[in-house]
């Protein structure tokens, strides 16, 4: 762990919304899934300093990849389908320090 950061991973889940029309992460249960994580990681004692944070975010930029969440410090970006997807995510990333390539955002996938 880098001795610099207060958390070992830090999750931030796009939970925007939009009333223009466009897609937006909150039209895919974000929320649900956010509130779903946070609960997992607790239940698992993995919450706060020097473990995992869970927050919510704003539109972070990937609209056509969403649902979307990112994990620092290794800016690894996920797409995510339902709990299930959630769970692989905390397992394997969280706990096993091992990305869950089939849920990883192509680079390319922006706007």
């Amino acid at each position: 762990m880098n001795t610099q950061s207060y958390y070992k991973h830090h999750v931030f889940f796009c939970l925007n919304e939009r009333q223009d029309g466009q897609g937006a992460c909150a039209q895919h249960n974000a929320t649900g899934a956010f509130d779903f994580c946070k609960k997992k990681v607790k239940s698992l004692g993995l919450s706060g300093p020097g473990g995992v944070r869970v927050n919510k975010a704003g539109c972070l930029d990937r609209c056509a990849g969403g649902p979307v969440l990112v994990v620092y410090p290794e800016g690894l970006w996920y797409t995510y389908v339902d709990q299930e997807d959630i769970d692989e995510i905390v397992q394997s990333h969280l706990l096993e320090n091992k990305p869950v390539e089939r849920l990883l955002l192509p680079k390319e996938v922006g706007r």
